[in-house]
C-alpha cells in the first residue's frame, strides 16, 4: 500500500511539472532522429533523417515550431529539409498533435512540399527534459503515391 501510495504522489507531481512547461512564453529547443527505417512509398527502402527543431509556447498548450533536418534516402539520396508547426499539448496525459508544412530540397535538384502531421508523447525525465517519441505522415503535394511516407521519430527536448 505505501508503494502504490508514493507511485501515485510522484506521478501527480510529474504532471504539475510537466503542465508548468506548457505555459505562455516558454522556449523549446529539441533534436530528434527520424525515419527509423519504416516507409510508406515503394522508392524508399531506408530512411534516417536529424531534425533541429526551436518553438515557443505562444498560448497556454500551444506551441510554434521551426525545423531544419537533414535526410538520408536508400543508399545515394540525400536531402535538407525546412519547416514550420504547431504543436498542442494534452496536458492530462502528455499527449501532442502536430501540424506543418516542410520544403524538402534533394542534392539531384529535385525540391517538394510536404503537409506533416505527427502525433507523439512528451515523457517528462525532469522539470526541463523530455523524451518524445512520435508517429508522423509526410504527404508528398507533388507525387502523393510515391514520395509521401510514414515514419516514426524519437527526439529530446528542452524546455526553459
Amino acid at each position: 500500500m505505501k508503494k502504490v501510495f508514493l507511485a501515485s504522489i510522484f506521478a501527480l507531481m510529474g504532471i504539475a511539472s510537466a503542465s508548468a512547461q506548457f505555459e505562455k512564453g516558454q522556449f523549446y529547443g529539441g533534436a530528434s532522429a527520424s525515419g527509423l527505417g519504416v516507409s510508406y512509398s515503394e522508392t524508399t527502402k531506408f530512411a534516417l533523417g536529424v531534425d533541429a527543431l526551436a518553438g515557443y509556447t505562444f498560448a497556454d498548450n500551444w506551441m510554434v515550431l521551426a525545423e531544419v533536418g537533414y535526410n538520408f534516402q536508400n543508399s545515394n539520396t540525400q536531402s535538407l529539409t525546412v519547416g514550420g508547426r504547431c504543436r498542442y499539448y494534452i496536458v492530462q496525459n502528455g499527449i501532442f498533435l502536430s501540424a506543418g508544412a516542410t520544403y524538402q530540397h534533394l542534392f539531384d535538384n529535385y525540391d517538394d512540399f510536404y503537409l506533416t502531421p505527427e502525433v507523439g508523447y512528451s515523457f517528462f525525465l525532469n522539470r526541463h527534459v523530455t523524451l518524445e517519441p512520435s508517429i508522423y505522415y509526410n504527404m508528398s503535394l507533388s507525387d502523393f503515391g510515391n514520395k509521401s511516407r510514414f515514419g516514426i521519430k524519437v527526439g529530446f527536448g528542452f524546455f526553459f
